[in-house]
């Protein structure tokens, strides 16, 4: 490049820096020091253009000449003005694109049925100091409620310190802080108090707000069932997650009883290991010919009595335990299965592609003619590979042998009745869902994500709560780079302002010294 087309270039990107920096004292960095130095920059260029092309300046009175300078600042002015648009557009479309492997800046799907389904207005008081290192990450999670749901969902922060009668309302001590999350309007509207919330809190927090009376959970026991009290090999955590969805569970013991309670909702089976007696499999026989909803989930190398209940509703269980040697985490009888049936109980998991893990399950098969009752339709939820086996003696063999079922199993089975006409009717139709696995409730296995969404998905589905069939939030890794105020007006200012004008200016000293060739 010749050293007039050098000068030319310097003119261009003067007049460009003289012309941004009013843009970048008000929009992009708000720093005046950056904002003076990219004039007085812009100046220095000008002025080294102005002493080496005097002559021609001297000469602007002429028609062509006159016409290059108009036409030079015309074009200067025509692309800043697209920038500064370009950029009041982006903020005011606020477009954004979560491209995070975890989607960590995005709602679950279950957030957002909740949010759709909001009747009344619901509000979220935050009693956080704007220093607590929570403010920022709550503050992004309020929005995103918002965005969401911006005529039902609002929120507002208030220092507790300098709102002492709203502290004392809410009982606050000095340094406690807290989130109230309300539904309605008025003193008098329902509302919860938490902790920091994160988004499972949160959305957990308003479908028991919205939900208008807690079904009521049986949990069988007995017959060596896993307790809903017992931490560790217990059921803590599926109990914590049935309250959080407005669920009521209680344990139920059917000894000496004559009939299950009539308040129960939903009654659930968990691994139980002995068998069920003659009357209490009556009572059982009883509550689904009136319309009741079953959760059953059986183990390998166990009996309950409950055979000829669940033929019923064409359930049969193999004896056995499945295994695969293609589908599983290194041991055959631990299988990994996407491989769904067309139910809706599955079809959120399907969808986002989860992988359901079951630890040496036992697997069904489905009976759709003979001894099943009039009426009752039985469908497969989860299936295996179709490399699978029922093994008879899984502590001697891990192949399989003759006589053993082949093929693709059953994992999970799903079946209802119309009980419309029945007597003493509970409910119009009874529904019972059989999974092959019980260990997955259990505390260690409930962090799954795909385990606890089958579940609670089956609770859902069994209870016709059809909100409640949806991905759970899941418990997600984050890994975010936090940025002080000024790194991120600096980051905001090489983004918005220094990277467009350098390729800008590189543009116009290209054009201008093919113009001027």
């Amino acid at each position: 490049m010749r050293a007039n087309h050098v000068t030319r270039a310097s003119g261009a990107f003067g007049l460009l820096l003289l012309l941004s920096s009013p843009f970048t004292l008000f929009l992009t960095s708000g720093s005046v020091a950056l904002a003076a130095g990219k004039a007085v920059l812009g100046a220095a260029m000008l002025a080294v253009y102005g002493v080496s092309h005097r002559q021609e300046l001297g000469r602007s009175g002429s028609r062509r000449t006159g016409r290059f300078l108009a036409s030079s600042v015309l074009t200067l002015l025509a692309v800043l003005g697209v920038l500064v648009a370009l950029n009041v557009l982006a903020f005011r479309k606020n477009q954004r694109w979560d491209l995070t492997r975890e989607r960590i800046f995005s709602l679950a799907p279950q957030t957002e049925q909740t949010l759709a389904g909001l009747k009344e207005k619901a509000h979220a008081l935050a009693l956080i100091p704007p220093t607590h290192p929570s403010y920022g990450e709550l503050e992004e999670l309020f929005r995103r409620y918002h965005e969401a749901a911006p005529a039902t969902f609002d929120y507002a922060f208030v220092d507790p310190r300098r709102e002492p009668s709203l502290a004392a309302k809410y009982q606050l001590k000095d340094g406690q802080t807290l989130v109230v999350i309300s539904r309605g309007e008025g003193d008098a509207a329902p509302h919860t108090p938490l902790p920091v919330p994160s988004e499972q809190d949160l959305t957990n927090a308003l479908i028991q707000l919205s939900a208008t009376g807690a079904q009521k959970v049986y949990f069988l026991e007995g017959h060596g069932e896993w307790s809903l009290e017992t931490a560790g090999d217990g059921l803590t955590e599926l109990r914590r997650q049935l309250l959080r969805e407005g669920y009521r569970p209680e344990p139920l013991n059917l000894l000496g009883r004559k009939e299950v309670p009539r308040d129960a909702g939903l009654l659930v089976i968990a691994g139980a290991k002995q068998d069920y007696t003659a009357p209490e499999v009556a009572a059982l026989r009883a509550y689904l010919g009136e319309g009741g909803r079953l959760l059953y989930f059986t183990d390998a190398n166990t009996e309950d009595g409950l055979g000829l209940l669940l033929a019923d509703y064409g359930v049969q269980v193999d004896a056995g335990v499945a295994a695969d040697p293609q589908f599983n985490s290194g041991n055959p009888f631990v299988l990994v299965s996407n491989f769904y049936g067309k139910h809706a109980i599955t079809r959120p998991l399907q969808e986002r592609g989860l992988n359901v893990q079951l630890p040496t399950p036992r697997s069904f098969t489905l009976v759709r003619e003979g001894f099943l009752l009039p009426g009752v339709t039985v469908e497969p939820v989860l299936l295996s590979s179709p490399y699978a086996w029922v093994e008879s003696k899984p502590l001697e063999d891990a192949t399989p042998s003759s006589g053993e079922k082949m093929g693709q199993l059953t994992l999970v089975a799903a079946a209802s009745r119309d009980t419309r006409a029945a007597e003493h009717k509970r409910f119009d139709e009874a529904r019972l869902v059989a999974v092959g696995e019980s260990e997955l409730l259990l505390d260690p296995n409930w962090g799954y994500e795909a385990n606890r969404n089958l579940v609670m998905n089956a609770l859902g589905w069994a209870s016709h709560q059809v909100e409640k069939i949806t991905l759970r939030p899941p418990d997600r890794e984050t890994s975010t780079l936090e940025l002080t105020e000024d790194q991120m007006r600096a980051l905001r200012f090489v983004s918005t302002d220094l990277l467009p004008l350098s390729l800008l200016g590189v543009g116009l000293a290209v054009w201008l010294s093919r113009r001027n060739r």
